[in-house]
């Protein structure tokens, strides 16, 4: 029963960052952001939230699964994935809340190396954590890609 907990808690802690994270971007996103240039390779809109759900389902399994470890300390895993997390929710308020495409790709960069870094530490607790994470890696790599496409066309 503790670990269902756990992994509820997991669960609803990262998705809750999404959440947050939502209220900067519905605010702007048909309005701000609709009427930036964006290069070719944009997504179409729809899939984003669909997309975010998902990679932050994945992210919570991660923490259950570094959480749930007893073989190893995981604060310092913990502690980077709290960072990561907290990035990736200012991405959304820097980006969309403060509609600065400069502010998000220096954000989003910074989020980068933290995604490394909580890759690497979980791996040394978890390789299905760390493999848990690498498609969120993948997806904020484009979006890092995409954020500078936008400052430079905007």
């Amino acid at each position: 029963m503790y670990n269902k907990i756990k992994f509820v808690i997991s669960i609803t802690i990262c998705q809750l960052a999404g959440i947050v994270g939502s209220v900067f971007t519905a605010t702007s996103v048909t309005s701000w952001y609709i009427n930036l240039t964006k290069p070719d390779f944009t997504p179409p809109g729809w899939i984003f939230a669909p997309m975010w759900v998902i990679l932050y389902f994945l992210m919570g399994i991660s923490l259950y699964l570094i959480w749930t470890n007893k073989t190893t300390d995981n604060r310092k895993v913990f502690i980077v994935f709290g960072f990561q997390l907290i990035l990736n929710t200012f991405w959304s308020l820097l980006f969309f809340g403060l509609k600065s495409p400069l502010y998000g790709l220096i954000d989003i960069s910074f989020l980068l190396v933290a995604i490394i870094l909580t890759i690497l530490f979980s791996y040394k607790i978890s390789i299905l954590a760390a493999i848990l994470l690498v498609p969120y890696l993948v997806w904020v790599s484009f979006a890092t890609i995409l954020n500078y496409n936008i400052l430079l066309l905007n």
